[in-house]
């Protein structure tokens, strides 16, 4: 990407859980806390991964339109059912409402600050809006906007969330940068005429079960940065 091109966006839309919080240590940690009987790390790996076959099922029309706290819920109790774990159903909503109090990677927050100064900056999620705010409110993170999947009824990698985006802020596809950790997100939003940003977050899955975080072949971002400081320096903010 020119330097020139660089200079025409105008909107960072973050993509959130892994490239702005850290979901799998949060979590991990809220688990350990409650004493469950189980490897907290796989018990954690295993509800994120019912996250894309569920949002599937809302896709393809199985389901109608379900906030992502919900369908959080519809995995966590055939989670727990798959480990044989019970909860009470206090101890289940508490559990499941760990995704509203996520932490943020190290770099996240005086990162987003920085960007501030230069960029409007927004969430781009698939996570409900009660979710993001409260998450925003808990972790310190200084969005100019919240945006949701479900303020377009649609989940990302639908082009309706990516353009939303733009259409919500008045600027062209090619003003708005997609930030995020997640190649398919990115390549997604490449498609719709957007900006985009690799972000590395090794430790996303677990620092027992690092990613590969080195650049795919033919991947096209227009930037492929360590943290979002090195983004910020990409972009000429001052620091």
């Amino acid at each position: 990407m020119s330097l020139e091109n660089l200079r025409q966006v105008k909107i960072l839309a973050f993509d959130v859980f892994g490239t702005v919080v850290d979901w799998h240590g949060s979590i991990v940690g809220e688990v350990r806390q409650m004493q469950l009987d189980v490897d907290a790390a796989d018990f954690v790996r295993a509800w994120r991964a019912g996250y894309k076959p569920a949002m599937a099922r809302v896709m393809s029309g199985e389901l109608g339109w379900t906030r992502i706290d919900d369908l959080h819920r519809i995995i966590l109790d055939d989670v727990l059912a798959g480990f044989n774990i019970e909860l009470d159903e206090p101890a289940r909503v508490q559990l499941n409402l760990a995704w509203h109090r996520l932490q943020p990677w190290p770099d996240v927050v005086s990162g987003l600050h920085r960007l501030n100064t230069r960029f409007t900056t927004c969430s781009l999620s698939n996570g409900n809006l009660s979710l993001l705010a409260d998450m925003a409110k808990n972790a310190g993170l200084p969005w100019d906007l919240i945006l949701s999947a479900e303020v377009f009824k649609a989940y990302k990698p639908h082009p309706d969330t990516y353009l939303g985006v733009a259409n919500v802020f008045d600027v062209r596809p090619e003003q708005v940068m997609l930030v995020a950790a997640h190649h398919d997100d990115l390549a997604a939003a490449r498609e719709c005429g957007l900006r985009t940003a690799y972000i590395e977050r090794p430790a996303e899955f677990g620092s027992d079960q690092l990613k590969d975080v080195s650049p795919p072949a033919g991947s096209g971002n227009d930037l492929h940065m360590s943290d979002f400081h090195a983004l910020a320096s990409a972009l000429e903010v001052p620091e």
